[in-house]
């Protein structure tokens, strides 16, 4: 697969997309999250730095939830049974993408508050 060109690479990373949307309803919540994300950024039109923020830990959400089910998968596939080592590996990727849904809500917030605080004319 390596030496492919940049479209089929793309195409099976795509596929990697389509397949974790129809199979894991956390990552369909997750997009879900990200378009409203976007929702709310179109309607109050903040500063690029906002759009950056947030946009950038949507990302890196979601990209975490792609990991993470990449290895649940891939752990699953090779060994089926449970062991207690798996169940680590699992816990802890699962844990990953908990603390940068976490510290996405908390920017989020940071980013309503602010806008309150201009709407409001607290700020400015």
């Amino acid at each position: 697969m390596k030496n492919q060109s940049v479209f089929k690479r793309m195409g099976f990373a795509l596929q990697g997309i389509n397949v974790a949307f129809r199979m894991e309803s956390s990552f369909r919540l997750q997009c879900l999250a990200a378009l409203m994300v976007v929702i709310v950024l179109c309607w109050s039109r903040p500063p690029l730095i906002w759009w950056a923020l947030l946009l950038l830990n949507c990302g890196m959400v979601l990209a975490a939830e792609l990991f993470n089910t990449a290895l649940e998968h891939l752990i699953d596939h090779l060994h089926p049974s449970l062991h207690p080592s798996i169940k680590i590996a699992k816990d802890c990727a699962a844990g990953a993408v908990l603390l940068l849904s976490l510290a996405a809500i908390c920017v989020f917030v940071a980013f309503l508050l602010e806008n309150a605080a201009w709407q409001s004319g607290i700020l400015g």
